[in-house]
């Protein structure tokens, strides 16, 4: 199995994991669950196999991926009531998968032989679509979209640091695997310790 493909199934699984804690806090039925969970752990790598124009999107080639989400979906439904604080458990997976989905995203764009900005535009779109998904569709105010989070920016740090790795001479897997490293430490710095970035305060219009 390729790193590629790895990376594919352990965000797809970490992922729905997150859509199936979210169905839990909006009290879905288990169709519910399984339905976000896939529409969460798919979303991303969905819309950057149509954006790179894939031969084919990722989870129609290999179902599996389908078949894990539901899975995770189903496991979340009957043990979640367990979880003390769904919220905290919701982001801190969250942000694991982003770091996994970002790498994966980067690489399959390596793979593709697209231009460095391509790879991060990519990797960031594979990390943040579906969690921006499953949030709208749950009515939640999207994690990418909160104020001052470092999510999207983390993503892209990440692939730019992939990109950057391999234009240094490392090979690929490690430079995959540093992209979800520092992906993840500026995240969890951000859940952990409250870093963020500014954010656009108006003032009144000078005289």
């Amino acid at each position: 199995m390729t790193i590629l493909a790895l990376l594919d199934y352990a965000s797809v699984l970490v992922f729905a994991l997150t859509g199936a804690l979210v169905a839990s806090r909006a009290q879905l039925d288990v169709v519910g669950f399984a339905f976000v969970a896939c529409l969460t752990a798919v979303g991303g790598g969905t819309v950057r196999d149509l954006l790179l124009n894939r031969d084919m999107v990722f989870w129609v080639a290999d179902p599996t991926h389908i078949i894990i989400a539901v899975l995770a979906a189903v496991a979340v439904f009957f043990t979640a009531h367990r979880v003390e604080s769904r919220m905290r458990w919701l982001v801190w997976l969250d942000s694991f998968a982003l770091s996994i989905a970002a790498a994966a995203g980067s690489g399959v764009a390596l793979a593709l032989d697209q231009p460095s900005i391509i790879v991060v535009l990519m990797g960031m779109t594979t990390g943040c679509m579906g969690g921006l998904m499953r949030d709208v569709v749950c009515n939640d105010v999207p994690l990418v979209l909160k104020q001052g989070e470092l999510y999207v920016s983390c993503a892209m740090v990440g692939a730019i640091t992939a990109v950057a790795a391999i234009q240094f001479g490392l090979p690929v897997q490690p430079a995959l695997l540093t992209c979800a490293a520092s992906c993840w430490v500026l995240r969890a710095g951000s859940i952990a310790f409250g870093w963020h970035i500014p954010v656009y305060k108006s003032r009144p219009p000078r005289q």
